[in-house]
């Protein structure tokens, strides 16, 4: 099953079961998504790190996300959609995910919703799955009003992970703030002041909210963001060292290498080359 609606401006929402197949997880590949577990597990590869998604398990995946495969042991739902048809960065006043529920960094979330969450959830892709069939001039809002809905409930069941229910908003407000900020920045600012006095708040501050909520530490987030997106450089392009080094704001090719090879335990050659050996026994 795949439902498919494409505005004039060329926005796509998505719906289907088959994202498994390789040509259909490729034409999709750019677009923002959820995947849901409905009934058995998802295993997926994840910018080359294998993870499960359990029974009943959402996870949401940013188009930086890279998916290598899908395995289901039963039957999922994928709901993509990109930014001309939703724009998390103009709508966040709206759905508050953005930075959260979709951010660049490795540290991908998995969803756990409760039965009456489920259903909830459920009632959604079935009054979206209605709305493909509608032919006439409301179909793009009411589908995007039902994606729009689905979002808000994901963006619930991700802030009651946050503790202290007295100051669970500023937490989580303040937490996917910073990873916005760390998304939209971390070529350029690498030191967790400089994202402190965006936010208006000491690097203390910000450390003491994010072991808080069992976040890891701001300088590791900015850490992670670097990394991730330098493994994706190394995995799926051909630019040198040297010019990865420049496009994440390293003048030192040198200082690039040490900061990578802390970060992954193997230097720039050994990772390229234990991948591509990897990729040619799989």
């Amino acid at each position: 099953m795949e439902l498919t609606f494409s505005t004039p401006l060329r926005g796509r929402i998505v719906m289907c079961d088959d994202l498994h197949v390789p040509d259909v997880l490729a034409r999709h590949a750019d677009l923002y998504k959820f995947l849901w577990a409905r009934r058995g597990d998802l295993q997926l590869e994840v910018d080359h790190i294998r993870m499960t998604l359990r029974e009943g398990q959402i996870m949401p995946l940013a188009p930086a996300h890279r998916i290598g495969s899908l395995q289901p042991a039963g039957d999922y739902l994928a709901l993509l959609f990109d930014s001309n048809f939703y724009c998390l960065f103009s709508q966040d006043g709206e759905v508050s995910c953005n930075g959260f529920l979709f951010n660049g960094t490795s540290e991908v979330m998995c969803l756990t919703p409760d039965a009456a969450q489920a259903e909830t959830l459920a009632r959604i892709v079935e009054e979206m799955r209605h709305e493909y069939g509608v032919e006439d001039g409301l179909r793009e809002e009411m589908l995007r009003m039902q994606l729009k809905r689905f979002i808000i409930l994901c963006t619930r069941i991700a802030r009651a992970m946050f503790p202290a229910v007295d100051r669970r908003e500023r937490l989580f407000d303040t937490v996917r703030r910073y990873y916005m900020l760390v998304d939209q920045h971390f070529r350029t600012l690498k030191r967790v002041q400089e994202y402190a006095a965006m936010l208006h708040r000491s690097p203390k501050t910000l450390a003491n909210l994010f072991a808080a909520c069992g976040r890891p530490s701001p300088l590791e987030i900015i850490h992670d963001r670097i990394n991730a997106e330098a493994r994706r450089l190394l995995l799926y392009t051909s630019k040198p060292a040297k010019e990865i080094a420049y496009l994440l704001g390293y003048e030192d090719t040198a200082a690039f290498s040490r900061f990578f090879t802390k970060m992954n335990g193997e230097s720039i050659t050994a990772f390229r080359q234990r991948e591509k050996n990897d990729g040619e026994t799989a």
